[in-house]
């Protein structure tokens, strides 16, 4: 299993190097200065925001019909277009975009030096802005977030734009994620500086599925995510959030509770370099440099994009850094007009100071304020040198997509991707540096993924049939051993340790039924299969001494295992059929409503394995959860509306609370849950460059058995922008509110309430969008949590499975204060 290990970690850095010699090929490419006379422009909404995509007629101004010129050409993604190779004399141009009424401006020079010109096309009437097909209104366009006319189910896709202008630098997916409607997420360490954990509908992380580019990514114990290390914000390009079980296409463990989609940033046709300085509060500094190839190589088949970059940070809390160094690329070449093959690779090297329980104490927080984690005195037990992570990973994919002709379309993407995270930290109130129960631990969560994703759709005139499978293997391992705080020499038997692997199977097969030009159904069903084999190997934390006799340590000898057997063995396997059914409606050219009835399921995780002498009598079985789902979406040029309304019903959860004398989870039933609530998010183009966008929400998610909440669940949430942009300039107000919700002690539900609380968040930008050889330049201002609320978000209280009586031991949590970043990115764009 080593040298698999090994042979995986070579490959890593096999395409890290294939990687970087891409970048100094795409780099030594020679760039070629466009001759004869042209006309060069770029296409703007009334807001200042380029149009993708849009067409330019130019027609020469001659009275001679042998000497007329008329010529199309199509502005690209940031609505640059450009004539070239034109006759001298004077010219009249003809810009159309779907949504916009159609300009025309007469009497343009065609010369040797074009001047860039601006134009801005302006609002088509209602009736006119809306096809078939797609909405490209100002409304929708300048949205944060929403749905779109096709939708089957409730979906938000957040802009990379959005991203770009209107996020922190260095935002992680948790912070991106906090615009949709419900959704919230907490990181005490400060936005994008540790590890945040997403909550929405009652569902917490380990309830849905996340993915890179269509690949579902997830840990191996336990359904859960660290998209943190893996997938920093700096290397997404928009998300595609999904909050249903999506349909039998979709791949992933936990589609039930719905699926987080991140995107990488898309390929760009033209070549340019930019360079990012930033610094900020909590002496957070972070460098980075983007390199675009732009189409290179015989016939343009090649595009290249490269991130590298170091962020180095203090953290909102004591003693709380990190040190983040890393990479990706993504290459695609086009076989031909059909077939596109694209490689990725992404790598993270992460060095920080955060304990095992992440959060302080209450008293210590009374002694020295909310921002307390870790002391600088060695004396202490809570001194940051005896609470270190090392986390790497790395994500590679090589993805084949092909129109076969004749209706028939192919999509495969071969994956591998490692977590591997050794930390060693002081555990509990007490430090001992000796041999006997040192209170040192020395932990590792490792893992590595192999998989395949692949996907054959034949489209006719009545719908399209898809057919696939997803299929994963993983190997881990894990352990816990005590070790001294001073030297981190582990004891002889660990506290606990475990090898396994695990197989994902997952076939579908759905049918996408356009009964009417209006009316669609579609259907489908998926096969959830997993296999897992593992050894449990001998410990000390008195549940696998497997026959032996535990030896309890003394003051001069660790505690020990005398005799059994050194592991037990278990195989398992489980298996869902979970369908899925949806129905679209278009009412109008521009309104469509949707229904939706689907299942899903999720898999124990494998601490449920953890009891005495590894023996599980009768292993328990997936849990499934149906959800119900209608809604409906509207598309107007000034304003967009988007609604649903859902119930799931969630069978026996297993849920989990951290035992304060092994630090690891005890997991039980928490009986069936039902999930209900309305959702809504609307965006108004008010004009002159402003557009203000609204979501709310407001649910329950219940015990059915009890009535009580299910923990981190807000009874409603609350978010609004109101952005500026116009031309260079992009400005705007983010805020978000999270309703009451409540905290759990162990076996006692629903025990701790938390208020309602608020962020706001403000952003300042210049960019030059001309088509300048500095385009891409920019200069950034951004403040998180703009009031400096410091609100009280969580609670792990000292004492379990006892009424709440809040205590000096007591693990609480708060908002991160206030934080300022201010950025410079230099760019250089060698002139189309």
């Amino acid at each position: 299993m080593n040298s698999i290990i090994l042979f995986f970690s070579k490959k890593a850095q096999s395409l890290a190097i294939a990687t970087g010699l891409l970048l100094a090929a795409g780099a030594t490419i020679p760039l070629h200065a466009q001759s004869g006379p042209s006309i060069t422009g770029t296409l703007l909404d009334p807001a200042g925001k380029a149009i993708p995509n849009a067409s330019v007629l130019v027609k020469n101004d001659v009275k001679d019909d042998a000497a007329k010129l008329s010529r199309t050409v199509k502005a690209d993604n940031e609505g640059h277009f450009a004539v070239t190779d034109l006759p001298a004399g004077l010219y009249t141009l003809e810009a159309s975009a779907p949504g916009f009424a159609p300009t025309s401006r007469s009497g343009v020079r065609a010369e040797a030096n074009s001047q860039e010109l601006s134009i801005t096309l302006n609002v088509a009437s209602a009736s006119d802005s809306v096809t078939v097909d797609a909405v490209v209104s100002l409304a929708a366009q300048a949205a944060p977030s929403g749905n779109v006319l096709d939708a089957t189910a409730p979906k938000t896709d957040i802009s990379g734009d959005f991203i770009r202008n209107f996020e922190s630098p260095v935002a992680d997916f948790t912070e991106i994620v906090q615009i949709a409607p419900g959704t919230f997420s907490t990181n005490t360490a400060g936005v994008g500086l540790g590890q945040a954990k997403t909550y929405f509908r009652g569902f917490g992380d380990g309830q849905y599925t996340m993915t890179f580019d269509g690949i579902p990514f997830e840990d191996t114990n336990s359904p859960t995510h660290h998209a943190w290390a893996n997938f920093p914000g700096l290397w997404i390009g928009g998300v595609d959030f999904d909050r249903s079980p999506g349909q039998a296409s979709n791949f992933g463990p936990t589609n039930f509770g719905g699926s987080i989609n991140l995107q990488s940033k898309e390929l760009q046709s033209d070549q340019d370099i930019r360079v990012t300085g930033m610094y900020g509060s909590f002496n957070t500094r972070m460098l980075a440099l983007d390199y675009d190839s732009g189409d290179f190589g015989p016939d343009k088949k090649s595009s290249l994009l490269i991130n590298l970059h170091q962020l180095l940070t203090d953290g909102y809390q004591t003693y709380n850094g990190q040190k983040r160094v890393g990479g990706d690329g993504k290459y695609r070449y086009r076989l031909s007009d059909r077939t596109t093959i694209t490689v990725f690779g992404g790598l993270i090297d992460d060095w920080n100071n955060t304990p095992n329980t992440t959060n302080p104490l209450r008293y210590q927080v009374a002694l020295y304020g909310d921002n307390y984690l870790m002391s600088g005195d060695p004396t202490s037990p809570y001194y940051y040198g005896y609470n270190l992570y090392h986390l790497q990973t790395d994500f590679e994919y090589v993805a084949l997509n092909s129109d076969l002709g004749d209706g028939w379309r192919f999509d495969d993407r071969a994956y591998t991707s490692r977590y591997w995270n050794n930390q060693y930290y002081n555990n509990g109130a007490t430090l001992n540096f000796g041999v006997a129960n040192p209170t040192g631990v020395d932990k590792l969560n490792g893992y590595r993924h192999v998989g395949d994703t692949a996907t054959m759709s034949k489209e006719t005139k009545r719908g399209v049939f898809r057919f696939g499978a997803w299929y994963d293997w993983s190997y881990t391992d894990r352990y816990q051993y005590q070790a001294s705080p001073l030297t981190w020499a582990p004891t002889p038997f660990p506290t606990f340790h475990e090898h396994y692997t695990t197989q994902a199977f997952q076939p579908f097969a759905e049918y996408e039924f356009r009964a009417t030009s209006r009316l669609t159904f579609t259907a489908g069903v998926k096969d959830a299969h997993y296999g897992i084999a593992f050894n449990q190997f001998q410990d000390i934390g008195t549940v696998l001494c497997l026959g032996g006799t535990l030896v309890k340590a003394t003051s001069t000898t660790p505690a020990a295992c005398n005799g059994g057997a050194p592991f037990t063995s278990h195989a398992e396997g489980y298996n869902s059929w979970l369908p899925n059914a949806t129905a679209r409606y278009r009412i109008s050219r521009y309104w469509s409503t949707y229904a939706q009835f689907a299942e899903g399921s999720v898999i124990p995780p494998t601490s449920v394995y953890d009891v005495t002498g590894g023996s599980v009598l009768t292993p328990p079985q997936p849990t499934v959860a149906k959800a119900y789902q209608v809604g409906s979406v509207i598309k107007f040029n000034r304003w967009t509306l988007d609604a649903d309304a859902y119930y799931v019903h969630f069978q026996n959860a297993y849920t989990s609370y951290i035992d304060p004398s092994t630090n690891e989870p005890v997991f039980y039933l928490t009986g069936p849950s039902n999930t209900k609530g309305i959702e809504a998010e609307s965006s108004f183009f008010i004009g002159h460059g402003f557009n203000l966008y609204l979501n709310g929400t407001m649910g329950a998610a219940k015990y059915q058995q009890t009535g009580l909440w299910v923990a981190n669940t807000p009874h409603n949430t609350e978010a609004a922008s109101l952005t500026y942009r116009h031309k260079d300039w992009d400005v705007g107000l983010v805020t978000k509110r999270v309703g009451p919700m409540s905290n759990d002690n162990g076996t006692y539900i629903d025990a701790i309430q938390i208020d309602p609380f608020t962020t706001l968040n403000m952003f300042f930008n210049y960019t030059i969008k001309t088509n300048s050889f500095l385009r891409g330049s920019k200069f950034s201002v951004g403040a998180t949590n703009l009031t400096d609320n410091r609100a009280l978000i969580g609670v792990t209280p000292a004492t379990k499975n006892v009424a709440f009586v809040p205590g000096p031991n007591d693990q609480v949590s708060y908002l991160a204060g206030r934080a300022v970043m201010v950025s410079l990115t230099v760019g250089y764009a060698p002139k189309r």
